[in-house]
């Protein structure tokens, strides 16, 4: 009986032990849940989001993956069970979603998740506002202008004075990390060489990518790195738009408008742009030269007034030929016209002798037409994500006419009553075709190829005037005047790859750019011919690390190319004692860029640090001596300068580079960047030694919310003393405040802004050659108050939400 028993519990262990196989081997049976997480405000794709799988029942942790750059995720081997799927990314709100895996069904495709904004962004340098002020990316940093309350009523030379490591001078040259030679993109697209920032208003433009170390898919051209300025258009359905006046003290008016009207597969938009403003300054300069036996001193101060009056618009159309297909054509036309009047006393020593006084005028005065068309392609796949081809076809056409002159008023005998002028017409066309095209090679991988040609043809004419005695006409001095050509092709290829394994993003990437520059001058003098093919490599490597950390290592090469006006060999006279003359023999100046950069965000704080190192080979320099030659057929008892251009072995540029925001209160945010770096310049002399500083920038913005439609800004800007290759520019800083209160629902906004309260901003520079020391003081009016008022139109209201921030721009992994 007892045995009988035995073997009936045998049999049940062993019937339950075969009941419980399938359940095993289902276990074995492992399957994958994959998706692509989207911005659900603009359907955009979130890269290096966190996704997690949780069991329903006790929440605990089981599997866990991270999205790529098109927003894609696949969690792996998990087993038959009901989870919670929970997303996280940085300025969104958290996504939670209920799944189940089955034995017959073990994998599960989820296709797009739509995740929402929050208002809150950790993610990169952020300030408190409807957008991220500064997105403080290893790669890039994002300016959205909107909330950048320090530009209103200014140009784009205001936007770019208050992105960090970025300076310009007020002659409008712009410094990335004290390199100069920044190429400036506009929407994607290189910008004519007849750009002028000072001419785009601020109101204009949507937001500023700072790319300091662009991706083979970028031109070569910009040693410094590269400036993208998105300009305003709305896709909105209905009417929007956006209408900006601004008023500043002394003169100053600039009004904006933006509209666009989208109906069915249309989008039409428009904007119209209008400034009218006097600037006034003032400047001295102290001079010492000595040619021969004679020492002569120049001792100078100038009083100067400048009206730039612009206006110009924008019509464009947008038409999707089909879900997957759109086309966009757009054009520009803008007319600037502006003179300036510079009033100078000169005392002129030479040796022992008695000074002689000089009082002259000077002038300028100068116009402007410009006409920008271009055409704009783009196809995706419905059937396979992430593959994309896009087409570009721009044309430019300016003229230019410029007249540049000096009277003199007062003075001996040797400096006649009479006065000079040179007057220049200048035409420029520019045609530019790109293709790019985006290959997916996986869910992780992606292969980039592009196409591009630059083609540039300027020529134009100087002519040299000088009054005749009667003091009523003027007649051409042949010797002097010049007609010139000028053409510039530049046809480049480019392929870069992009991977993702694990936790590791790899990019690699190749340009091969075939540049030809001709120009000649009649009378024939300087004529050039250069031809030259180059490569330019980049690479990136990026790890993303435990606590919202990151990672990235980048290198690229880049050049500079000499303008026409460096080139050309066409003397220019600023005045009768100073010319300026181009040098057909420079040639490109080479980089070499090293970036190691990390970032990271511990709760609401965020810190971005990056080590840089900047590399520059036949550096181009500009140059300022004694003509002694010119000096000597002169007759007159002073000398005569020539600034020209040389290249001069190499440079290096390298430092350290630190952002930080903090929250200091609910009502108050604190953002910090800046950099420090070593300067290196193989002097001008020729005899192989080098000349070095330490120098940085520095830039503070408190953000103040006292209420709700209240937003106030006090920021502060440092740019340390920059060494060139004849001396050196001291150091520049100023305050801005500004302040801006919403209205009518955020319909409306006015905004007050005072630029460089204490009015501290002033540039100084020291220069010596052989036998001549210089120093210039120049003090632009920049203590200027604003006042503006702002309606929005249709659906274009600012949302109260931040944005996770702009995306693509092609630097690094922006793609």
């Amino acid at each position: 009986m007892n045995s009988f028993l035995t073997f009936r519990r045998a049999l049940r262990c062993l019937g339950f032990l075969i009941a419980l196989l399938p359940l095993g081997l289902q276990a074995q049976n492992l399957g994958t849940v994959s998706g692509t997480l989207l911005d659900k405000s603009n359907n955009q794709p979130l890269p290096f989001a966190n996704v997690v799988l949780l069991k329903a029942q006790d929440s605990s942790f089981v599997a866990g993956a991270q999205t790529s750059e098109n927003g894609a995720f696949a969690v792996e081997k998990v087993t038959a069970d009901t989870y919670m799927l929970r997303a996280t990314v940085v300025g969104y709100q958290s996504f939670r979603k209920a799944i189940t895996l089955t034995a017959t069904n073990p994998s599960l495709q989820l296709g797009a998740l739509k995740v929402a904004p929050t208002a809150v962004q950790l993610k990169g340098i952020v300030v408190q506002g409807e957008k991220a002020a500064v997105v403080d990316n290893l790669d890039k940093k994002v300016i959205n202008v909107s909330k950048d309350l320090n530009s209103t009523g200014g140009t784009a030379v205001d936007v770019l004075q208050n992105v960090p490591s970025v300076s310009v001078d007020q002659s409008g040259q712009v410094s990335l990390r004290g390199t100069p030679n920044v190429t400036i993109y506009v929407d994607g697209k290189p910008a004519p060489s007849t750009f002028r920032l000072d001419q785009l208003p601020a109101s204009r433009i949507e937001n500023v990518e700072v790319i300091t170390n662009p991706s083979a898919r970028y031109s070569a051209a910009g040693s410094g790195g590269v400036i993208n300025i998105t300009l305003k258009k709305q896709q909105k359905d209905g009417w929007n738009g956006q209408a900006v006046a601004n008023v500043g003290t002394q003169d100053k008016y600039n009004t904006s408008l933006n509209l666009n009207r989208k109906t069915g597969k249309l989008n039409f938009f428009g904007s119209y742009d209008g400034n009218d403003s006097r600037w006034r300054g003032s400047g001295d300069l102290h001079q010492v030269a000595t040619v021969g036996t004679a020492t002569t001193r120049t001792d100078q101060d100038n009083r100067q007034i400048n009206h730039n009056s612009y206006h110009g618009g924008r019509v464009g159309v947008d038409y999707e030929l089909t879900d997957n297909q759109k086309l966009t054509v757009a054009a520009d036309l803008s007319r600037n016209k502006g003179w300036e009047r510079e009033n100078l006393n000169t005392l002129l020593t030479r040796n022992n002798d008695a000074p002689i006084a000089l009082r002259n005028l000077g002038y300028d005065d100068e116009q402007q037409r410009e006409l920008d068309a271009s055409a704009d392609y783009r196809r995706t796949w419905a059937n396979k994500k992430g593959r994309e081809l896009t087409a570009n076809v721009t044309y430019v056409d300016v003229d230019v006419d410029v007249t540049v002159g000096q009277r003199v008023l007062d003075g001996p005998v040797e400096y006649p009553k009479q006065e000079r002028q040179q007057k220049y017409g200048v035409g420029l066309n520019l045609l530019m075709g790109q293709v790019d095209y985006v290959h997916p090679l996986g869910e992780k991988s992606h292969l980039d190829l592009g196409l591009k040609t630059e083609n540039l043809f300027t020529s134009g004419g100087v002519a040299y005037l000088l009054q005749d005695a009667d003091a009523a006409t003027f007649t051409r001095q042949d010797a002097f005047s010049y007609d010139y050509r000028y053409e510039r092709n530049v046809h480049a290829g480019y392929a870069t790859y992009q991977a993702e394994v694990g936790k590791w993003n790899y990019q690699g990437g190749l340009r091969a750019e075939y540049t030809s520059l001709t120009g000649n001058i009649v009378p024939s003098f300087g004529n050039f011919n250069q031809h030259f093919i180059n490569l330019f490599p980049s690479a990136t490597v990026a790890r993303t690390l435990a606590g919202d950390q990151r990672v990235q290592f980048s290198y690229s090469r880049r050049l500079n190319r000499p303008d026409f006006m460096q080139f050309l060999a066409l003397p220019i006279y600023s005045d009768q004692r100073n010319y300026r003359i181009g040098n057909p023999n420079i040639r490109p100046e080479y980089v070499n860029a090293f970036e190691l950069g990390h970032q990271v965000s511990l709760g609401q704080t965020s810190l971005s640090t990056t080590l840089f190192w900047r590399q520059t080979n036949q550096s181009l320099q500009s140059i300022r001596e004694i003509d002694t030659t010119a000096t000597r057929l002169s007759g007159q008892p002073d000398f005569i300068t020539r600034t020209s251009y040389r290249n001069f072995g190499q440079t290096n540029n390298y430092g350290a580079e630190l952002s930080i925001t903090q929250p200091v209160a609910k009502w108050w945010k604190v953002t910090a960047s800046g950099s420090f770096f070593r300067n290196e310049l193989t002097s001008f002399s020729g005899d192989g030694r080098n000349r070095s500083n330490y120098t940085g920038t520095a830039r503070l913005m408190n953000t103040f919310n006292p209420t709700k439609t209240l937003d106030v800004q006090l920021t502060s800007n440092y740019r340390g003393a920059v060494i060139t290759a004849q001396g050196r520019m001291a150091s520049v800083y100023s305050t801005d405040v500004a302040l801006r209160q919403r209205l009518f629902n955020d319909r409306a906004a006015l905004t007050l802004r005072v630029s460089d309260i204490f009015n501290t901003k002033r540039q100084y520079t020291e220069l010596y050659s052989e036998g001549l020391t210089a120093n210039f003081r120049n003090k632009r009016e920049t203590r200027v108050g604003y006042l503006g008022f702002a309606y929005y139109f249709g659906n274009s209201k600012p949302s109260k939400k931040i944005d996770q921030g702009p995306k693509g721009g092609g630097g690094g992994f922006g793609n």
